[in-house]
């Protein structure tokens, strides 16, 4: 079971792996603060931070979906269950989910998303039929499988998921507390993660993306990094806003009909690499700028060069193709 990143226009963080892994020391600096007022208050046992059961099965919009799904996937792995109310398999599928999800006792949570009400979604895991199941770990996206299987099947997948985020991202999943179904359905650790001080103003940027008002969650980005040039979070917003800006009225056929007649040609290589990106093809956007500096010369090479370093922002510098790219880009360079 191998985990790849999703690109997530507007919706999932493309750098995933970090920014679920600011979330993880957020939500234990949010753990460690609620027992210690638990404490304070004299609150014993070990329920005091937990979910109800309730909490483990939850439904996720596009709008919510950096949240309850991103976030909290550092400190529980989120099985995704891509259904619609119309789908037979899906009513098979989903009370069997529901129930296995259940019995894991927060070693998992289960997220419901309804393809009719988030197309973006389901364009950008390339859905191709549901029922469909993903998991999110740390950020990372493991495709599961697809269609009614077995539910011996699902357990062993479920068990082998478990077996991953702890072994690999150190993540046990959450405490559940069947005393405390008075919490809202739909709570999650999650939610206990301290506002920060630009908390408002990136909560506007994603509002504005999943509205399409890409100019105004630019603008929203460019706001926090006024003053905050650091800000991880918002320079990494404002490359796939940017990105996304650009793709929006291309013609995806005509795009990479002219790429593929024009090889050396720096303005079709760039509006196919960035296709490339969003499509979630990052080794294919780099290589394919790559190979352009490599047939071009003087503004072109500088203007397919810069687009690369753009690109290299929207997935962020920690990731392992960012490095690998950047040698190669230094080979032909120099």
């Amino acid at each position: 079971m191998q985990p790849r990143n999703m690109s997530m226009s507007g919706v999932v963080d493309l750098a995933a792996v970090k920014a679920a892994g600011e979330a993880k020391a957020k939500a234990e600096q949010a753990r460690a603060e609620a027992a210690k007022r638990a404490g304070e208050a004299g609150e014993a046992g070990p329920s005091a931070g937990a979910v109800p059961p309730s909490a483990l099965v939850i439904d996720v919009d596009e709008a919510g979906f950096e949240r309850d799904v991103l976030q909290l996937s550092a400190e529980v792995p989120v099985v995704l269950d891509f259904w619609a109310e119309w789908c037979q398999p899906c009513k098979q599928l989903s009370p069997l989910l529901e129930r296995l999800i259940t019995e894991a006792n927060g070693r998992l949570v289960l997220a419901k998303i309804d393809v009719d009400a988030n197309q973006m979604l389901m364009q950008q895991f390339q859905i191709q039929g549901i029922p469909a199941v993903f998991a999110v770990v740390a950020g990372q996206v493991l495709p599961l499988f697809q269609g009614v299987v077995p539910e011996q099947q699902i357990r062993e997948t479920f068990a082998q998921l478990v077996q991953v985020a702890e072994d690999r991202f150190g993540i046990i999943g959450i405490e559940v507390d069947p005393d405390a179904e008075g919490a809202a359905p739909n709570a999650s650790v999650a939610d206990e993660i301290p506002a920060g001080p630009y908390d408002a103003l990136l909560e506007a940027a994603v509002v504005a993306l999943d509205a399409g008002d890409l100019g105004g969650a630019v603008q929203a980005y460019k706001n926090v990094l006024a003053d905050d040039p650091a800000n991880t979070e918002a320079k990494l917003g404002l490359a796939q806003a940017e990105l996304l800006a650009r793709v929006q009225h291309m013609n995806p056929q005509a795009v990479r009909a002219a790429a593929a007649e024009n090889p050396r040609d720096p303005a079709a290589q760039i509006a196919a690499a960035d296709l490339d990106l969003v499509g979630g093809h990052v080794e294919d956007a780099f290589g394919r700028l790559v190979d352009t500096v490599r047939v071009t010369f003087g503004e072109d090479r500088d203007a397919v060069r810069l687009r690369l370093l753009e690109l290299f922002e929207v997935i962020g510098a920690d990731d392992p193709r960012v490095s690998a790219a950047r040698t190669a880009l230094a080979r032909v360079l120099f």
